[in-house]
């Protein structure tokens, strides 16, 4: 049987519904190709920005009180399609703070000069950092830093090795340091002799293994010299000069005994009576006092320190309002505080702040997996291999102490985040993580700075 029958009333029909849907698919891919331009723009204008930032940190740093750009430079005009620029103003805050603000523009096309495409103003504070002698001083195990981890003032000793991944560095152009290696992790405990001679400086019979490790894009500005390393890749200003000489440095030497010995008996008091606690509360440390079991300064409190302190178990600081102050009565001699337990942990931006004169704390650890723990005179062969990698002290979340020495004197000592600090020093030494950390006591009268970025930005 045959049918007849008619499309064009259903092409009618279906046609203006089609007509609706080709406009609306035009009209995104316009829309889409304008914000993807918007975005481009936006790019643009925000490396330039960075790249405004990146030149005045070098002018900072090397013309005094330099003002900033004082008009738009050009970053990019290799074509006629878009041009890029950037203005800097450097603002004075106090002798130690100053901000900086970096506008990125983008313009197109090119021949544009007044109507920015795109525009970003990005603002950081900077602080002053005096350089001191050494920031870090590490024994066996040797120092490791990764992600942004930064070494940016004072020079460094290692007597093991060094592994530097992700953005990692040490020392800026502007202010490079001194460095030495001594290579003293040898030998490796397959060696039939490797507790008898554990440590000592490695030789061609161990392979010469080279100390400094470096991964794309991690650096080195300053003079480096390092027993057996021979690659100098990723070292500049002035890098590599020297592959042996370096004599491994005894790590500082403390009188445990000396200190247990000037105790006074009647400043002894409890782990609990010695911690503060409390939102508002104080508390205050004698000189030649033990405190016997775990001690905690956390919330708004303060303990003041007047002297050499001893803690028989765990030390830990933690909240931004937990303080451990010294007292301005002390002189330019720190106090120490000798902690036997297993932890010592500053986290959650606690602070330990100086005195009038700008005296730190001296905080060393004696915790160790080593049998004579904790009243060892010497650890050596395995059980130091064994200890060397033990966190005995730790810092995060922006905990500081500038003026104060962090001192592991058989494991390692671990920052996790950004802080200000005077110094470290232990078998290993690791640097983690984001942001700037600064070693050096506070800039004084006098004394020669460089100019740091103080771990943030704000887009505006």
């Amino acid at each position: 049987m045959n049918q007849t029958g008619s499309v064009l009333l259903a092409l009618i029909i279906m046609m203006p519904f089609f007509i609706l849907i080709v406009a609306s698919f035009m009209d995104l891919a316009v829309n889409n190709y304008s914000i993807s331009k918007k975005d481009q723009y936006r790019t643009h204008a925000q490396l330039a920005a960075d790249a405004g930032i990146d030149a005045s940190m070098e002018s900072i740093n090397t013309i005094v009180d330099w003002p900033g750009s004082g008009s738009q430079k050009e970053v990019h005009a290799g074509d006629a399609s878009v041009r890029t620029t950037y203005e800097t103003v450097v603002s004075p805050v106090d002798d130690d703070t100053k901000k900086l603000s970096s506008t990125g523009r983008s313009f197109t096309p090119a021949s544009n000069t007044t109507n920015p495409s795109s525009e970003i103003t990005i603002e950081i504070t900077l602080r002053a950092v005096g350089s001191g002698s050494f920031s870090i001083v590490t024994g066996v195990g040797g120092l490791y830093l990764s992600n942004s981890a930064k070494v940016l003032g004072g020079d460094v000793f290692v007597n093991g090795e060094i592994n530097m991944q992700g953005n990692s560095q040490i020392g800026l152009t502007t202010n490079p340091v001194k460095l030495s290696v001594a290579n003293q992790n040898c030998p490796l405990p397959s060696n039939p002799n490797f507790n008898a001679e554990y440590p000592r400086v490695c030789t061609a019979a161990d392979g010469s293994p080279e100390p400094i490790s470096i991964s794309n894009p991690a650096w080195i500005y300053g003079d480096v010299t390092a027993n057996n390393q021979t690659t100098n890749t990723r070292m500049s200003n002035n890098g590599l000069i020297g592959s042996s000489g370096i004599t491994p440095k005894v790590l500082p030497e403390h009188d445990r005994g000396l200190q247990k010995s000037s105790i006074l008996p009647a400043n002894d008091r409890s782990g609990a009576d010695a911690s503060c606690t409390t939102n508002g509360g104080s508390k205050t440390w004698e000189a030649n006092t033990k405190i016997i079991g775990n001690v905690e300064i956390d919330k708004d409190c303060t303990v003041t320190i007047k002297g050499d302190v001893w803690i028989t178990g765990n030390f830990n600081m933690s909240n931004s309002k937990a303080k451990l102050k010294i007292d301005d009565s002390l002189d330019t001699t720190q106090p120490v505080v000798m902690v036997d337990g297993q932890v010592t942990k500053f986290s959650n931006g606690s602070t330990i702040i100086g005195n009038i004169k700008k005296t730190g704390a001296y905080i060393i650890s004696y915790w160790t997996t080593a049998s004579c723990y904790p009243d060892c005179s010497d650890v050596t062969g395995s059980e130091l291999y064994n200890s060397r990698d033990q966190v005995a002290i730790t810092m995060s979340q922006s905990s500081s102490g500038p003026e104060t020495i962090f001192y592991s004197r058989w494991g390692k000592v671990l920052i996790e985040n950004s802080g200000d600090i005077g110094a470290l020093v232990g078998q290993t030494v690791e640097l983690q993580n984001s942001g700037v950390i600064t070693f050096g006591s506070s800039v004084g009268a006098g004394a020669v700075k460089f100019w740091l970025i103080d771990g943030y930005r704000r887009d505006i």
